[in-house]
């Protein structure tokens, strides 16, 4: 996907999908695509090998489960807060009530990671979506 040449408003783009666990590409930067997602629930344990993932939370709080080598942990994200997963780590982000995200990654890089459990149907695998703003 090329850069907009138009600015893109997060509301906007919020509002033209109602899919949870399904990114939407909003634009690229360089070799990054720049994702925004609805979540509620549970995703799955995964593992993004080669990249670090970035988080923003828009609306909402995003919960990070954690496995790392000191053990497990959570970490909590209120709305305007970022976070950076290294790469190798293992994670599963979670919203019990419910958010919205932005998320950068390499293009192509599938939402569930390079390594992870079963699936669910609530959980759309994806490389990303083409918004339709």
């Amino acid at each position: 996907m090329a850069q907009n040449s138009e600015p893109v408003s997060l509301a906007a783009a919020l509002a033209s999908f109602d899919d949870l666990w399904s990114p939407r590409i909003v634009t690229a930067v360089n070799d990054y695509d720049v994702r925004l997602a609805k979540v509620e629930g549970e995703h799955v344990w995964h593992t993004h090998d080669h990249t670090d993932e970035f988080f923003l939370v828009v609306e909402g709080e995003l919960l990070i489960a954690l496995r790392e080598p000191g053990g497990e942990r959570t970490v909590v994200l209120p709305k305007g807060s970022i976070f950076t997963v290294p790469r190798g780590t293992e994670h599963k982000p979670s919203s019990p009530s419910g958010a919205a995200i932005l998320v950068i990654e390499p293009t192509g890089t599938l939402s569930v990671g390079d390594r992870h459990e079963e699936v669910p149907d609530h959980v759309d695998a994806t490389t990303g979506h083409v918004l339709n703003s």
